[in-house]
């Protein structure tokens, strides 16, 4: 299946899914190669150092900092990394529910990372997208 473009077909076939765990945001100063041990499901090297994404449990055990834990949404839809307004029409519903997104584009999804306290219900303003 080759991946969708057109918004509103995003929006009405995303399907979230709300993945199991805490996911917690860390920076650290070392190399890639050395945290690889913590599995961390995305990275990304900024100037001040490398952020991870990590399991909160990881991060506990590694003594890692971080500011607050996250669930995460997978929209399951085969999101083109060339479609334009999916990011900012998620951003929005949940902004307009009072909910963060943090979001991280792969090759085949957009994932977002939501507080862990507003999960469900950000799961319930994703799902309005299907009903209209």
């Amino acid at each position: 299946m080759s991946a969708i473009t057109d918004l509103n077909t995003l929006l009405q076939s995303m399907s979230p899914e709300l993945q199991v765990g805490e996911f917690v945001f860390c920076t650290v100063k070392n190399p890639l190669s050395e945290v690889v041990p913590l599995q961390p499901i995305a990275t990304f090297m900024e100037q001040e150092g490398l952020t991870v994404i990590v399991e909160k449990q990881q991060a506990e055990q590694a003594n890692l900092e971080f500011d607050c834990a996250f669930q995460l949404i997978t929209l399951t839809v085969h999101s083109s990394l060339d479609a334009v307004g999916l990011t900012a029409a998620v951003a929005t519903k949940l902004a307009e529910h009072g909910v963060s997104a943090n979001v991280v584009a792969a090759f085949f999804h957009d994932h977002i990372f939501v507080q862990t306290d507003k999960a469900e219900h950000a799961m319930t303003a994703l799902k309005e997208f299907a009903s209209k």
